[in-house]
């Protein structure tokens, strides 16, 4: 029997992958001007940054533990194995959420046989390990060999991006109001990463044209067997950038497969327009 995969929204993959792969997505929530809306389904990313751009802050939520227990239990009925894997617990509690629901839905279900897997990733980062499991799922692979190889591609990703404006980051505090000020004065640009799942300021860049040349080369610095694996860039509303970006990374290391996408209500909510996100595997491609 084929593996089910599950994935929730914060993966930032589009509709068009999600049906293409047979993935079912469950959707984090974005509340605007106390309206609440389903990430990827009753508001799209667009929109969300048009608002942002207008000076509205969107908050978000988690995937709520009803949505987690009726797709749980859906599977479980039809004895159909699946793998839930999950946006990073460090930057939501939507994996605790679904660790919860598991072990009430095992309980009744004792025949149930699935698994919510914590990636540690975020964005295309983790849409990346999505897209490997739902197409060894394709394959017919077992389910302790998707297990493996989720693991595995969640373990070795990294996480290099950077935001248009240092005003988003500070309204989700993650830097201060002088760093912001100043960063923005200066025209200086962060660059950030992910360390086990949290987001860890790496660099200060001033200058566009550095900044990117610099993403190009943390790439090389990090990343391993480049031109056999597939990199993905995530973008808020920048596809110009991300396409200049993904040609400027194909010329340097021969990569054939770039895989681009808009990054999401939930993510995008956060970062802001203009964000650029870059996602490669440090280690051999499986």
């Amino acid at each position: 029997m084929t593996i089910q995969i599950l994935c929730d929204s914060a993966c930032d993959l589009s509709s068009e992958t999600l049906d293409s792969l047979s993935l079912e997505m469950l959707p984090l929530k974005v509340t605007i001007n106390g309206e609440e809306y389903e990430d990827g389904r009753t508001i799209s990313p667009l929109q969300v940054y048009e608002k942002m751009r207008n000076g509205e802050a969107p908050k978000t939520s988690q995937v709520s533990p009803q949505a987690f227990r009726e797709t749980f239990i859906k599977y479980a009925e039809q004895e159909q194995p699946f793998i839930y894997f999950a946006f990073s617990s460090e930057l939501s509690g939507t994996y605790q959420t679904a660790k919860m629901v598991e072990q009430e839905v095992k309980e009744e279900y004792e025949n149930a046989k699935f698994e919510v897997i914590d990636t540690k990733a975020a964005s295309l980062g983790y849409g990346l390990v999505i897209l490997r499991a739902a197409e060894l799922a394709q394959e017919g692979k077992s389910f302790e060999e998707i297990l493996e190889v989720g693991r595995y591609h969640a373990t070795h990703m990294e996480h290099i991006f950077t935001v248009d404006d240092l005003e988003y980051l500070y309204r989700g505090g993650r830097v201060s109001r002088t760093a912001a000020f100043v960063g923005s004065l200066l025209k200086i640009k962060p660059l950030l990463h992910m360390e086990d799942g949290k987001l860890i300021p790496l660099e200060k860049i001033r200058g566009s044209k550095k900044l990117w040349k610099r993403m190009v080369e943390i790439t090389g610095e990090r990343g391993k067997d480049l031109e056999n694996q597939r990199i993905a860039i995530s973008h808020g509303d920048a596809l110009e950038t991300a396409e200049e970006l993904a040609d400027m990374i194909k010329k340097e290391y021969n990569v054939k497969d770039i895989h681009i996408d808009m990054i999401g209500s939930s993510i995008g909510a956060h970062a802001g327009p203009g964000t650029i996100a870059l996602f490669f595997l440090n280690d051999t491609y499986q």
